[in-house]
């Protein structure tokens, strides 16, 4: 009887923790806005957002997740974590030049760029707290930035709702500096939770675009599709949209890759909108396994001869290793995809420094 006691108090105890642990608000709410535009898009059908092309999320002979992640907790054939510090630059945010088109990256897939003096956040992870501090760990030297480093921002756009993608605690603490935010369809779901108003959310499904009206100029925004996939919390997979986004201003156009397998994509976008000025795009925390999901070295590539932008940068690398190849394996993939390809020019710097484009 004791024993049996014992087992139940530890499961009670487990069932406690669990729920209380689901509770923080990191998690979002299961009570949907956004529920009737989401029945209504077309890439909504059978209860989940689909791809435009068949996507599996994982490949081989384990194609679970569970498999994908027991391999990455095991391997040990690369250095996935740099041994010493990496060199990265506090710069003053608030005193860049409003006259120039710049961008700073914050390492991963986090980074602020100004465009026609318009300062525009993209999926910020600047605020290392519980849940997301449990899961990604920065290198050493890489975690300098905090949201109170930044100036107000114009548009805060948020590719999808993956944790390395969109912080709680960051978005919290910026909630007040922002003017829009720009996301897909059912992120602004999360916004509303955490308290971002109804006038500042424009959410947004594949070919939708947006007038933004930002200090008395318009700022045109397109929302694009991207071959990935949403799942924030098991049992709610691909119940909001991933995406990426084009950016009209100033007669230049910033193309934001978003995460995304290589397909056909691409060329549509090169297609619909002719010369891009700027693309970031994926590279980093790719596999042979998830390859439909996430851009590998040869997609970034093709992807670019696809696209044909003036400039690209490339990002989702540099911080956390969340797959098992060496930590800076993609600085040398776009270095090399650079030296092949002279119709582009590479920007990729170091975290924190000023890149003008």
């Amino acid at each position: 009887m004791k024993v049996l006691l014992i087992i139940l108090g530890a499961v009670l105890g487990i069932g406690v923790l669990t729920l209380t642990v689901l509770a923080h608000p990191a998690f979002g709410t299961f009570r949907p806005v956004s529920q009737e535009r989401i029945q209504a898009s077309p890439n909504y059908r059978n209860g989940q957002f689909r791809n435009q092309e068949p996507t599996p999320q994982f490949t081989g002979k384990e194609k679970g997740s569970f498999g994908a992640i027991w391999r990455f907790l095991t391997a040990k054939d690369t250095v996935r974590v740099p041994k010493e510090a990496i060199a990265a630059y506090k710069t003053d945010l608030k005193n860049l030049p409003p006259d120039r088109d710049w961008l700073v990256w914050f390492g991963h897939s986090s980074y602020l760029f100004s465009l026609g003096g318009k300062r525009i956040l993209v999926d910020p992870l600047l605020q290392p707290e519980f849940p997301a501090s449990v899961m990604l760990r920065p290198f050493a030297g890489t975690d300098i930035y905090r949201p109170e480093d930044l100036p107000p921002i114009d548009i805060l756009i948020i590719t999808h709702e993956h944790w390395d993608h969109m912080d709680y605690a960051t978005l919290r603490d910026l909630r007040t500096r922002v003017k829009k935010v720009v996301c897909p369809l059912g992120i602004g779901d999360y916004l509303r939770y955490w308290h971002y108003s109804d006038d500042q959310i424009v959410e947004m499904d594949w070919y939708d675009k947006s007038q933004l009206s930002i200090i008395n100029s318009q700022l045109s925004i397109t929302c694009l599709p991207t071959r990935h996939f949403s799942n924030r919390l098991l049992g709610r997979a691909n119940q909001t949209l991933w995406a990426s986004f084009m950016i009209e201003y100033a007669g230049r156009k910033v193309y934001i890759g978003g995460d995304g397998g290589y397909d056909k994509r691409f060329k549509a976008i090169r297609e619909q909108f002719g010369a891009v000025d700027l693309a970031f795009l994926e590279n980093g925390q790719y596999n042979e396994r998830w390859r439909y999901i996430h851009t590998m070295p040869e997609g970034l590539e093709q992807a670019i001869r696809d696209l044909e932008p003036k400039q690209v940068f490339t990002v989702h690398h540099d911080k956390y290793a969340l797959a098992m190849h060496p930590w800076n394996e993609p600085d040398s993939v776009a270095k090399a995809i650079s030296g092949r390809n002279s119709a582009f020019r590479l920007l990729d710097a170091a975290i924190g420094k000023v890149v003008f484009f």
